[in-house]
């Protein structure tokens, strides 16, 4: 086992849980802020919106979408989600994690 330690850089995790219609919308969001990498689930689960149990194929279903930014870019991806949150079932949170080096 090397005795070198790991290199680490700081970095942000979004995660995104949304009604599964926002897919298409949530991935442009992304993407136009320079997001190349990002995974897309589908989940179940209940909240203040009801329950989420994605019994018919796009309908009543819900995604969680995960990334890694920076944090000024977490800062405006955010800010956008506030906006949907007006109109849509949405929730979002951040953690600040540490990735490895490139």
């Amino acid at each position: 086992m090397s005795t070198k330690a790991t290199p680490l850089e700081p970095a942000v995790l979004i995660t995104i849980i949304a009604e599964t219609v926002l897919r298409d919308r949530l991935v442009k969001l992304l993407k136009s802020n320079g997001i190349t990498g990002y995974t897309i689930n589908d989940v179940q689960g209940e909240g203040g919106h009801g329950r989420r149990i994605g019994d018919i194929a796009g309908y009543n279903t819900n995604i969680e979408i995960k990334t890694v930014v920076s944090q000024e870019t977490s800062d405006t991806i955010l800010s956008t989600l506030a906006e949907m949150r007006k109109e849509h079932a949405l929730i979002a949170f951040r953690h600040n994690v540490e990735i490895l080096s490139k």
